[in-house]
């Protein structure tokens, strides 16, 4: 199957926020996503914060899209924010905002309960990874609206873009959401050594996937040595809650990868590693793509199962 969308840049006021390094031929029934590893700061948000850039990119997953960067000559697009979390977070509902950020009251539809928004890290972050406070003067709401506007709807036009193409082209879909997560805090592989856990899968505690998606991603991770656990401390975020509808063709796992793996943390400098890790992810996606071609019929929207 063609692809009509290769390398398609989304541009904004703001540049370019968002790529679809499409399949080079479409074969596989997945769709990738990078929310995170965005690194194109505007000038603007550096110059609103008491924070050096190196501060500022102490969010970033960084180099996971090109931990995932075989994917389009694979089979599937890989949909890629080029800016960055700390400027707006695509993973959270498009309102989840701290009240005590902004200059002025916020529309009674604002999400300002969510845990995320109680740990600072809303739809517009409060803080960085580091616990530093971004900004150095309250935020506008119309400010805000903007970032809506020019990053967060596009990105999410994109994805689902590429979820109805696939749907379209095979009758269900695979959405892989990718993430990397921070060596300290993580919990210990009990069940082995003590030692930290290389990834984290998250799939609503099975509510956003078929079983055969994670159980295949995990049984493929471990065979080539990775420590996995599921669920925990990562769950899924708003992206998998989001998109994941098993029961309409829609399956939505997430992937937290350690970033220890593949880069130093303090530098962000990558390891010699990288290109090892990125190698395996390409074996685990290929395990992913035999496990669901060979059981498509329970993977299908429930109209063509039933069909």
């Amino acid at each position: 199957m063609s692809s009509d969308h290769r390398d398609t840049e989304f541009e904004t006021a703001l540049g370019k926020a968002i790529e679809i390094a499409d399949a080079h031929e479409l074969r596989l029934p997945l769709v990738f996503a990078s929310p995170h590893s965005g690194c194109s700061y505007p000038a603007h948000f550096i110059g609103s914060s008491p924070l050096d850039l190196a501060a500022l990119r102490k969010s970033e997953d960084c180099y996971v899209d090109e931990l995932f960067g075989d994917v389009p000559e694979l089979g599937a697009p890989l949909v890629k924010a080029l800016l960055p979390r700390a400027y707006l977070d695509v993973n959270r509902e498009p309102y989840e905002l701290d009240p005590d950020m902004f200059d002025g009251p916020l529309p009674a539809f604002v999400n300002s309960s969510s845990a995320r928004v109680a740990a600072g890290l809303g739809t517009v972050a409060r803080i960085v990874a580091t616990r530093r406070e971004i900004y150095r003067h309250k935020l506008a709401f119309a400010d805000v609206e903007l970032r809506l506007a020019e990053f967060y709807r596009p990105y999410h036009r994109a994805v689902r873009m590429m979820i109805n193409r696939t749907l379209d082209n095979f009758g269900y879909c695979v959405l892989v959401d990718c993430h990397s997560m921070p060596s300290s805090g993580l919990p210990l592989d009990i069940d082995s050594a003590p030692q930290l856990v290389d990834v984290v899968l998250g799939d609503r505690s099975g509510l956003s996937c078929h079983p055969l998606i994670t159980d295949t991603i995990d049984e493929s991770l471990h065979d080539l040595g990775y420590r996995v656990l599921r669920n925990n401390p990562y769950a899924g975020g708003f992206t998998t809650q989001h998109y994941g509808d098993p029961a309409n063709g829609v399956h939505a796992v997430q992937i937290e990868i350690n970033r220890s793996l593949y880069m130093d943390e303090a530098t962000l400098m990558r390891r010699a590693a990288f290109g090892k890790l990125r190698a395996h992810l390409g074996a685990v996606v290929a395990s992913l793509a035999d496990a669901v071609s060979r059981s498509e019929k329970s993977l299908r929207y429930q109209r063509m199962s039933a069909e």
